[in-house]
């Protein structure tokens, strides 16, 4: 049974994901989460934050995420608002500081490729028809509202499943619970793996993450695999 995909790039000159165990310095992860490309997607279409949660479960929708441009980070610090103290107020006052450093770490140039498929056609129609147009409802952006995204369409494709154990070169991030080998003679190859989170509640409870593995700078990675899907335009991925 095949199944269709729209496939298109989103990048911005900065992205922050920030990780679920820092605090003081916030890190952010190398690649967008699922539950952040969900956000985007939403996004572009205009659903409600109170509702897009519940229609892109991982039930309804297939998502895939490619890395286009090599993974860099970098660190500025950044003044924020001292709110430790028991009043607020934007100006010093004894010991009161205004504001307090922090070091953010952010993505720099990041660019990924994004493969969605949607069961509700109508929500499918509408992210097709809006990247085609280069329009979206509310302002995109990687991660946080002040990193403000481009995006744009590149493809609509079909997709057959393969259940076969072949190694496959993988162009997408790859869940490590469905991970058979890796082939490792791959020359200038550099793999990561990271824990993000996959399905969010409302009320931003995360039930669900996954340990997933990537090559830093976008090269596709030849593995064996349960469940790949081979798409019409040749490109190997497997949903997140």
């Amino acid at each position: 049974m095949t199944k269709p995909f729209i496939i298109f790039d989103i990048w911005a000159d900065f992205g922050h994901f920030k990780k679920y165990y820092t605090t003081s310095s916030p890190l952010t992860f190398s690649i967008p989460p699922r539950t952040a490309i969900i956000g985007l997607v939403s996004a572009i279409i205009g659903l409600d934050k109170n509702e897009y949660l519940s229609l892109m479960t991982k039930d309804k929708a297939d998502i895939a995420i490619r890395i286009i441009s090599p993974i860099k980070k970098i660190r500025i610090s950044q003044n924020l608002i001292n709110t430790k103290d028991w009043f607020w107020t934007p100006v010093k006052r004894g010991t009161h500081e205004p504001r307090t450093q922090v070091r953010f770490e952010y993505l720099k140039e990041p660019k990924f490729r994004i493969y969605f498929s949607h069961l509700d056609e109508k929500i499918y129609r509408l992210l097709k028809e809006n990247l085609k147009s280069h329009k979206s409802f509310y302002t995109p952006c990687l991660g946080l509202s002040e990193l403000i995204a481009d995006f744009k369409f590149i493809d609509e494709v079909s997709a057959d499943k393969s259940y076969n154990k072949d190694f496959f070169n993988i162009c997408s991030v790859i869940p490590l619970d469905i991970l058979e080998e890796i082939d490792f003679s791959q020359p200038n190859r550099k793999y990561f793996k990271e824990r993000i989170p996959i399905e969010m509640l409302p009320g931003r409870i995360v039930p669900e993450y996954r340990e997933v593995i990537y090559e830093i700078n976008g090269n596709p990675i030849r593995a064996k695999v349960n469940n790949a899907l081979v798409l019409e335009n040749k490109d190997v991925i497997v949903t997140l």
